[in-house]
């Protein structure tokens, strides 16, 4: 597996992460008002979080500098589904049909788009269609 593809996988694993780590940090507040806020920013799942965040940036930064945008980011929502399983691996909630349904729907559609440029065929797909670019479009107003 290239670097590239460890980089795409390294987005929607961070995302889950700093859902992790904020609920972890979140599990200590206590209070009403602005004094609730006190115990999840002194928590270190928070500054954990911060750490993944920051990571995550940098990351996701080199991989627009090597994909277009709407390649790189329906990878993203598979994020949904690895916060899904670990809320229910780490912290026991329900699971119902629909989400199950919904994940399995989000998966292939995040297949669907990163297919659809034809990589790693040596063929064009037939029912790609192509837009002109944004420049050209206002160019003809």
């Amino acid at each position: 597996m290239n670097g590239q593809r460890l980089s795409w996988l390294a987005i929607p694993v961070l995302n889950t992460l700093f859902q992790i780590f904020i609920k972890l940090a979140a599990d200590g507040a206590s209070g009403h008002g602005t004094s609730w806020l006190s115990g999840p920013l002194a928590s270190p799942w928070f500054f954990a979080a911060v750490a993944v965040e920051i990571a995550c940036f940098l990351i996701w930064m080199q991989v627009l500098s090597e994909l277009d945008l709407s390649k790189a980011f329906p990878l993203s929502a598979l994020s949904y589904v690895l916060v899904l399983l670990s809320s229910w691996v780490y912290f026991r909630e329900q699971i119902t049909a629909l989400q199950l349904i919904g994940s399995a729907l989000i998966i292939g559609g995040v297949w669907l788009i990163g297919t659809a440029s034809g990589h790693g065929s040596s063929r064009q797909s037939t029912h790609e269609i192509k837009f002109p670019p944004a420049t050209t479009l206002r160019a003809r107003r």
